[in-house]
C-alpha cells in the first residue's frame, strides 16, 4: 500500500470516519525533515499492509486541518482510531523508531 494524501475536504471521510487506524503525516514541500521521513512512511506502509493507512496532508493547502489539530511544527505524526486522535509524535525520527510507535500504537 502507497501512502496517500488527504485534504481538508476528504480528512473527515478518509481519516475521522476509516475503518482501521490511520497515521497522518502533516508536511510541507518546504520541510526538510519531511521529506527525509517520507521514504520510511512508505516502506512502513508496504510492511504493514491493511493494519494501517498512512496518508500525507500538505499543511501548506490544507491549513484548516492542521489548525485544528494545533500543529506547530512539522513533521508532526497523529494517529486516528474510530475518529479519535490515540498518539502523536513530533519531529523527524528514524524508521525503525517510527515503525516502533506505529506499530505500539495500532
Amino acid at each position: 500500500m502507497a501512502v496517500g494524501k488527504v485534504s481538508d475536504s476528504t480528512f473527515e471521510a478518509d481519516v475521522l470516519k476509516a475503518n482501521g487506524p490511520v497515521v497522518v503525516d502533516f508536511w510541507a514541500e518546504w520541510c526538510g525533515p519531511c521529506r527525509q521521513i517520507a521514504p520510511a512512511l512508505e516502506e512502513i506502509s508496504g510492511t504493514l499492509g491493511s493494519k494501517v493507512t498512512i496518508v500525507k496532508l500538505n499543511v501548506d493547502e490544507n491549513p484548516q486541518t492542521a489548525a485544528k489539530y494545533g500543529i506547530m511544527s512539522i513533521p508532526t505524526l497523529m494517529l486516528f482510531k474510530n475518529g479519535e486522535l490515540a498518539s502523536r509524535q513530533v519531529g523527524a525520527a528514524p524508521k525503525a523508531k517510527l515503525e516502533q510507535w506505529i506499530t505500539a500504537a495500532v
